[in-house]
């Protein structure tokens, strides 16, 4: 590989990152799809029928477990001073009844991601897709797999545009009908119990139609037919107002009545009491307002089942019924009633056993025979044909595997003739001849269960030799981003690379292995990609190992006395302690409120001659990092407030209006002459700096205006949606105006990006958000002047050349001098080479951006954003709108961070790339951690949890490659070399360094 100048280096990390994040889907979410397997049903004879006619499927999108079942003060009285008001009362009054005298009913268990299209799938076809299956889920996407729909007679089904289609469109033409509202219902602004009315309204319109329409009436009278309720008013309440709110526990209410109507009006219309009934839900909803993760609010589901067919509830005459040990349901009133919890899988081997329908082909859902009303022989009659399926499945998954595998292994329990599947099917056969019913249960599930476990066992097939790629890809960029550093940033590109015929023999033999196992194995192209990136990364550091000593060399010089080693392990160590403190903070927030408060205290490690000439630097960091320490102490689910959001964008506008009125004083010290004064006191900018403190006096007035509006749930207006968005794009576009006029000051150009992005920080916030923003604009200039004057300190006695001042060029320009800037070569001697102390300035950087994405609430987790300001620009239901604009938001705190690190990277005289390029290499330990941290077992809180860390940590990397491109962009011009009084940096050294000593190693001081 040639050496790759700045431009190659970020377009190698950025795809690198990308290709290797979607490793984790390829080797722990393998899409369990297959097909080739033939269906089976429970075979009766002619007389017989199934244990019902017909399937009502009720699914409450969004709806948790403990919200629908216990007791809360009525949030729509008739008469809220009525005595008895306040009084707890059961919101499902129904639904309850049909858990104590009717059905059976539990908790369904769903899995990561707990989004709609997945959990429909598992509800409806009973598999689990691959997580990556979640982004089709709001598109018209069929459903490349078999279902209850598509084994029934004729499905109808009523609901969301973004749910039915789907399963309409992958079942066979014409089996199944989808009547569904328009997008524009989905409004977040209005009150979303109409789209559940509206979905019971289109199903009585419909028997009623069947009075007068003896073709619909014959058809809906047919057995084996299904119908579907997806009721989407939870999940648009719930987003909206959030899952413990009035509106959402009145929208249970109004569930529940429209249930019980069309549980009477089909009991009427049929007459003969042989219709089956399941309520669940698809997800739950976190008290934030979202789901998306493993948490336990957004996997827990309820479902009840009752009518024909279906088990009466078990009540116990002891004090607790089976099913509740966990304490979860403690306060539902039910104790009495035995709870049967399912994975959400197996919902729909129920409803295909109930109707009679053939299981899914793809089902991995085990038929809950609690929930059966059948006898034992019924019952070890479903149990089989359940257990055959999934081995059906495992059949044609091990024929794949076993066609492309040079030396297949098969699973053990099932891999001779005494354990083969059909000698245990064989026996499970006999013993029902035999009448053994419950030996032919057990043994059944005994057959399933090893299924499960092949198919598993398949699935993970692949997982140590994709692992041990990936682990060697992740090192070998770790080595390969160290190597190019040094070679670039610290050599200056000065050494040259060294292949021998030996390295490239090996190499290239175990190029053509690999890639020859993964031909004959037919491997996705993704795997070429996971085997290439090592070898390539481990081939250009064994070749430039020159630059590896070079560097070492340079970086520790010759040997230390024992206080300087000393001094440099407990660097090292306190080094890779911040990263691992990194990789705890995204299980404990916390961790940065301990590092902030340490990190308040660490100039002081630079003696007391320091602190004297810099009391006020110091005390302003401290105070800096005490405020920043209490952000990530504050609770993660916030709750919409009006007067914080005020306080905040108040403090931005004060930051406005005060650089406004003493920005001649501010720039003065640092002007070099008239020219420079002019600049300063030219009228066009000021006018263009208030036209940007207005746009956040505007943001406030609209922000309170739209919240009013939306709390008082009389929609968003139009008025305040087209204001918004005209602020929103006004604010980043008319930065670009102050090319007319540029002043290139780095203070200037910092308080312009801050005054830009005030607006939509406003707009986007619900809570504490401006506030932080404020205070971490502070903490980095407040960072940025303090490392310069450490620097300035600690090379005092050996001053490096002043940082080179580009040609001027205005923030309008800047862009088109990004790209030659980013492929230019490092520049060699005007930059000053990196020294080992700069790797602590890129650790803090590094500290800083993770801050950024914690502070202001967010967890890490992909269900951790409120959706409440999107809705002031987009009140209707558009996920990857609101998703752009909640990525608008996120990426607010890294740009104003990029920009600093630019101005920082001039400061101290280093090429403009090489602080990111450090961060890269350091970044990908957490990646690393978090890769094998990734689960797809035990509790779907950690397997969702392990996904959003691994997706997250390496996002940030790339995030930092991004900002590679915007701190060109924000920086391009600054001029950055006078200060204090018009002094130079070279006389800024000699006064600090005027009768001061101190013992300095590699440009850090460590004492006196």
């Amino acid at each position: 590989m040639a050496r790759l100048n700045r431009f190659g280096f970020l377009g190698v990390a950025v795809v690198f990152h990308l290709i290797y994040m979607y490793s984790i889907f390829d080797i722990y979410f393998v899409s369990p799809i297959v097909s080739g397997m033939r269906p089976f049903s429970v075979e009766r004879p002619g007389d017989s029928q199934a244990p019902a006619r017909r399937l009502v499927l009720f699914v409450g999108d969004g709806l948790r477990a403990d919200k629908a079942f216990q007791s809360f003060p009525d949030p729509s009285p008739p008469d809220p001073n009525a005595s008895g008001a306040l009084e707890p009362r059961p919101l499902a009054p129904f639904l309850r009844s049909r858990v104590l005298e009717h059905g059976t009913f539990g908790v369904s268990h769903t899995r990561m991601p707990t989004e709609s299209r997945p959990g429909h799938v598992a509800l409806i076809a009973g598999l689990y897709e691959d997580v990556s299956a979640v982004t089709t889920g709001w598109k018209l996407n069929p459903v490349n797999f078999d279902s209850v729909f598509n084994r029934s007679r004729h499905t109808w089904s009523w609901g969301s545009p973004d749910i039915l289609p789907m399963f309409k469109e992958g079942a066979v033409p014409g089996r199944v009908d989808a009547e569904v509202y328009g997008e524009e219902a989905e409004d977040y602004t209005q009150d979303a119990t109409q789209l559940d009315t509206w979905v019971f309204d289109k199903v009585k319109e419909m028997f009623r139609a069947a009075t007068e329409n003896s073709t619909l009436d014959n058809a809906l009278r047919e057995d084996k037919n299904v119908f579907f309720l997806h009721l989407l008013g939870l999940d648009t309440t719930g987003h909206a107002y959030r899952p413990y709110s009035k509106e959402y526990l009145h929208n249970i209410k109004i569930v529940d009545q429209g249930v019980e109507e069309i549980t009477k009006l089909a009991g009427e219309f049929f007459g003969d009491d042989r219709t089956a009934f399941v309520f669940t839900a698809d997800h739950g909803m976190s008290d934030w307002g979202s789901h998306g993760d493993g948490h336990p609010d957004n996997t827990r589901t309820p479902l009840i089942a009752w009518g024909s067919g279906i088990a009466k509830p078990v009540i116990s005459g002891a004090a607790k019924a089976p099913g509740h040990d966990d304490g979860f349901s403690a306060d539902w009133g039910l104790d009495h009633i035995q709870r049967h919890d399912v994975a959400q899988a197996d919902v729909a081997a129920l409803m295909a056993y109930v109707a009679g329908l053939e299981f899914p082909v793809n089902s991995v859902g085990e038929l809950p025979l609690a929930y059966i009303a059948g006898d034992q022989k019924e019952k070890a009659e479903a149990a089989f044909v359940n257990a055959q399926g999934i081995m059906e499945m495992y059949r044609v998954k091990e024929e794949q595997k076993r066609s492309t595998e040079l030396r297949y292994r098969p699973y053990a329990p099932l891999g001779d003739k005494v354990h083969s599947v059909e000698h245990r099917v064989a026996g499970i056969r006999d013993l029902i001849k035999a009448e053994k019913y419950e030996d032919a249960i057990r043994k059944s599930q005994d057959l399933l269960d090893l299924g499960l476990q092949g198919l598993r066992y398949l699935q993970t097939y692949d997982w140590l030799f994709l692992r041990t790629l990936v682990t060697a890809g992740y090192l070998g960029w770790i080595a390969f981003a160290v190597t190019t550093v040094i070679d670039l940033h610290v050599l200056h590109g000065k050494t040259e690379t060294s292949r021998h015929i030996s390295t490239i023999t090996v190499f290239s033999a175990l190029s053509v292995v690999l890639f020859s196992i993964l031909w004959v194995q037919k491997s996705p192209v993704t795997y070429y990609a996971y085997a290439a990136f090592p070898l390539i990364f481990w081939e250009e550091v064994v070749a430039r190992r020159g630059a590896l000593v070079a560097g070492k060399n340079e970086l520790l010089g010759k040997p230390k006395s024992k206080d300087e080693t000393i001094a440099l392990v407990v660097g090292a160590l306190a080094f890779a302690g911040l990263l691992e403190a990194l990789v705890l903070s995204y299980f404990n927030r916390e961790v940065y409120t301990i590092c902030f408060l340490l990190a308040a205290s660490w100039p002081a490690f630079y003696g007391h001659e320091f602190y004297i000439h810099n009391k006020i630097l110091i005390a302003t960091w401290a105070v800096a990092c005490i405020l920043m320490s209490t952000f990530t102490l504050l609770p993660v689910v916030k709750v919409e407030d009006t007067n914080v959001i005020l306080i905040g964008g108040f403090l931005m506008l004060l930051v406005g209006v005060l650089y406004l009125l003493f920005e001649k004083s501010i720039m003065s010290s640092s002007a070099s002459g008239s020219e420079g004064l002019s600049s300063i006191t030219d009228g066009l900018s000021r006018i263009i700096l208030g036209v940007q403190i207005g746009l956040i006096l505007l943001a406030m007035v609209i922000t309170r205006s739209s919240v009013s509006s939306l709390q008082s749930k009389r929609g968003l207006p139009l008025g305040n949606q087209v204001t918004g968005w005209i602020v929103l794009i006004t604010s980043l576009s008319i930065p670009f105006l102050h090319s007319l006029q540029p002043n290139n000051h780095y203070i200037h150009r910092l308080v312009i990006i801050f005054l830009t992005f005030s607006p939509v920080f406003i707009i986007l916030t619900i809570s504490y958000e401006g506030l932080f923003y404020f205070v971490f604009c502070g903490t980095l200039l407040t960072w940025v002047r303090l490392e310069h004057h450490i620097y300035t300190f600690t090379t005092a006695q050996q001053p490096s050349p002043p940082s080179p001042t580009p040609s001027p060029k205005p923030l309008g320009r800047a862009i088109s001098a990004v790209s030659s800037q980013l492929s230019s070569p490092d520049g060699g001697s005007q930059y000053r080479a990196l020294r080992l102390s700069d790797a602590r300035i890129a650790l803090f950087f590094f500290f800083l951006l993770q801050s950024a994405f914690f502070s202001t609430g967010n967890i890490a987790s992909i269900s951790s954003f409120s959706l409440d300001s999107v809705y002031r620009l987009i009140p209707v239901f558009d996920p990857f709108s609101q998703a752009a604009l909640l990525i608008l938001k996120l990426l607010i705190p890294f740009a104003v961070m990029s920009a600093n690190l630019g101005i920082l990277n001039r400061r101290l005289g280093v090429a403009p790339s090489s602080l990111f390029m450090v961060v890269m290499a350091i970044s990908d330990v957490l990646t690393m951690n978090f890769f094998w941290m990734v689960r797809d077992e035990g509790s779907w809180l950690d397997i969702g949890t392990s996904i959003s860390h691994f997706c997250i940590a390496s996002l940030l990397c790339v995030f930092v490659a991004g900002l590679e491109f915007m701190s060109e962009v924000f920086v391009s011009g600054v001029d950055v070399g006078r200060e204090h009084g018009g002094k130079t940096m070279k006389t800024e050294k000699e006064s600090l360094l005027n009768g001061h000593g101190g013992v300095k190693t590699n440009g850090v001081a460590v004492g006196r």
